[in-house]
């Protein structure tokens, strides 16, 4: 990357980054006067959550000057990283996602673990703001000095996952997390874009057996290492278990992802608590498998290519919509495209020509 130009009122990176500079990114202004490019890197590794909230607020931000100061912050997070069991979540809305992550965290933060849990809401097409409000979900949770619940607006990005949910993973890991959970909203491509964040990938269905079926996508089954019948409680329970036989047959028709793990069928209840303890299990159990055949590194260094990609996908639109003469160029050639002056494929052509491509 080029040198930063300080421009439409913005410091130069040098002068932003403050005490950040210093090999352990650490500032010794007052909490008061505290710049929120300045992040203590050593209260974030203690497990400072004021830190930790501060050093994800930093990594989520758009400006130049704090993308420079995230990057450095990130950099001397990463070694402390990657202990983690990670788990991606989805399921349709109704589904029941957030009362189960409720039940399921707090049976976790009883047996002395520290849960992380990132919500990845539907964004406000105004604002770009989350507008579920996870935490007023998770009764429990919410209030569990062992949990750190942190909801992100997606803000339109690929899937419905923050463009920064891999980072804040990261920063929650090195804070000493011992699981993290990311829930997703369970829309378009949001499973695909979980499942490359995640160890394990959680499915949550409802009752409903044949009808259920026919909705699923095959993609979704393909991507599972668990599926989940929620709901599984009074006069559900039957409907649950007729559920859950439907999916055991569609999953043996298919190849496992892994010669190490064949995805179980299980029915569960997050208002209950019921079959929580065999789900956590089976999570465990697959890492277990994973580790010793040498896949989980694998499958974890595979997602770490898959994130520079979508890295640069992000710098070169960042490229794009930062600078106000592209985005008018840009206006004028979609313009042209839609009255059917030029082709999409000239079109596609004379905007990768602003970026030098």
């Amino acid at each position: 990357m080029g040198p930063h130009r300080a421009r439409g009122g913005l410091r130069p990176v040098e002068n932003a980054l403050g005490a950040l500079d210093g090999p352990a990114l650490r500032s010794h202004n007052s909490p008061m006067t505290r710049p929120k490019t300045q992040v203590d890197v050593e209260k974030l590794l203690a497990g400072d959550r004021a830190a930790l909230a501060r050093a994800i607020t930093l990594t989520e931000s758009r400006r130049a000057d704090q993308r420079a100061a995230a990057r450095k912050l990130l950099d001397a997070a990463m070694p402390h990283a990657g202990k983690a069991v990670r788990v991606g979540i989805t399921g349709v809305p109704g589904v029941g996602k957030s009362t189960l992550i409720d039940a399921l965290g707090s049976n976790l933060t009883a047996n002395g673990q520290r849960i992380a849990v990132l919500a990845v809401d539907p964004s406000s097409t105004r604002t770009g703001g989350s507008i579920l409000g996870d935490k007023t979900r998770m009764a429990r949770l919410s209030t569990d000095p062992n949990a750190f619940i942190r909801p992100s607006p997606s803000s339109g990005t690929l899937g419905g996952v923050a463009a920064k949910t891999r980072e804040t993973m990261f920063l929650c890991e090195a804070a000493g997390f011992d699981v993290v959970l990311v829930e997703t909203v369970g829309a378009g491509q949001s499973e695909t874009a979980v499942a490359d964040l995640a160890d394990f990938f959680l499915v949550l269905m409802l009752p409903g057996a044949g009808d259920e079926l026919q909705g699923i996508k095959k993609g979704v089954i393909e991507l599972a290492d668990l599926i989940a019948v929620n709901k599984a409680d009074g006069d559900n329970a039957a409907r649950a278990s007729a559920a859950a036989a439907e999916y055991r047959a569609a999953l043996q028709i298919l190849t496992p992802a892994s010669a190490s793990w064949s995805p179980p069928v299980v029915t569960v209840s997050g208002l209950t608590g019921q079959g929580l303890g065999e789900l956590w299990a089976k999570v465990l159990d697959h890492r277990a498998r994973l580790t010793a055949s040498g896949e989980l590194a694998k499958k974890r260094r595979g997602q770490d290519g898959k994130w520079m990609w979508a890295l640069v996908d992000e710098r070169l639109h960042q490229r794009l919509a930062g600078d106000a003469a592209h985005r008018e160029r840009m206006r004028r050639i979609e313009r042209a495209v839609a009255e059917g002056e030029i082709s999409p494929t000239a079109g596609a052509e004379e905007i990768a020509r602003l970026v030098g491509l």
